[in-house]
């Protein structure tokens, strides 16, 4: 079997066991196949060794062979910070460890080629995020219905142009046809997401990703930043902020100097406020400023 044949057999394995049931005319579409060819990569599942079970129609699915095993999508799924930790891990075996080449091999396999839509946990969030990949893939608006907002605090629809995941795959990049800018959505915040058909993207010259931060904010200009972490505070970033460990380096006196460029002072403010006397910011006067602007603000929480 060729490396794209594996690929959509790999693929099918992991729609047939996620939290979506499919019909076999809908495996077909997403792996871009025929409806036989679905129906005999399902039959050599069954001469494997695996249980498939017949849902109802023709939704068929792998059936879990024991409480003990999770699902097949937790077990592939890595989100970028995830991968940065492995490949830390793999990175410190000896080079002359035979596993090592082999098992860096499978997990750039495994990151570069899944996608993002198999592998939601809840259904109305797996629901919405094929609805957004397919508005992305064919160009096409959609309409956020009940949408929360987090800044107004208002819950109503929204249409928008979806063009691309964040790399935590927990928003949706986003052109606001309201607001005329490009923003970040929150898929857990959606209760449905309307594909409107008939009406194909018009900014798609405007539509711009913007910057994604250590502390996983978002923003068009990005700032530096300077911070001494005592011990504490380093082992409470990377246990909390993982690819913050890439700009960390350490002073001869034990102390950590972390030197980041930042989206937005919001996400560095907050970790900053919470350990106040382990943190001395050197330099980045936003980050002062939101500070001192929310001081009031912090002591409340």
């Amino acid at each position: 079997m060729d490396q794209p044949k594996i690929e959509r057999v790999l693929r099918l394995m992991t729609l047939m066991s996620g939290s979506v049931e499919y019909t076999i005319d809908e495996l077909a579409d997403k792996l871009e196949t025929s409806y036989r060819s679905i129906y005999r990569y399902i039959d050599t599942f069954k001469q494997c060794g695996f249980a498939v079970e017949k849902i109802h129609g023709n939704v068929y699915r792998l059936a879990k062979l024991s409480p003990k095993y999770p699902d097949l999508d937790k077990l592939v799924y890595f989100s970028e910070e995830e991968a940065y930790m492995v490949n830390r891990l793999i990175d410190r075996l000896d080079p002359t460890n035979s596993l090592k080449a082999g098992l860096q091999r499978k997990l750039a396999a495994i990151y570069s080629s899944t996608s993002i839509a198999d592998y939601i946990d809840k259904r109305s969030n797996a629901a919405n995020v094929e609805a957004l990949s397919r508005a992305i893939r064919e160009k096409r608006s959609v309409r956020l219905l009940n949408y929360e907002s987090g800044h107004s605090g208002q819950i109503r629809d929204r249409r928008v142009e979806p063009f691309g995941f964040t790399t935590n795959f927990i928003d949706v990049w986003a052109y606001d046809l309201e607001d005329g800018r490009c923003k970040i959505f929150k898929i857990s915040r959606m209760e449905e997401v309307e594909v409107l058909d008939a009406e194909a993207w018009a900014h798609e010259p405007e539509h711009e990703r913007q910057g994604m931060d250590i502390f996983r904010m978002a923003g068009k200009e990005e700032f530096r930043v300077r911070l001494r972490l005592s011990m504490k505070a380093k082992n409470l970033l990377v246990e909390e902020y993982p690819l913050a460990e890439r700009d960390l380096t350490q002073e001869p006196d034990g102390r950590w100097i972390l030197d980041t460029g930042i989206s937005a002072a919001a996400g560095a403010g907050r970790f900053v406020s919470g350990l106040a006397g382990e943190i001395e910011i050197l330099e980045g006067e936003p980050l002062r400023a939101w500070l001192r602007d929310n001081a009031r603000a912090l002591l409340k929480l």
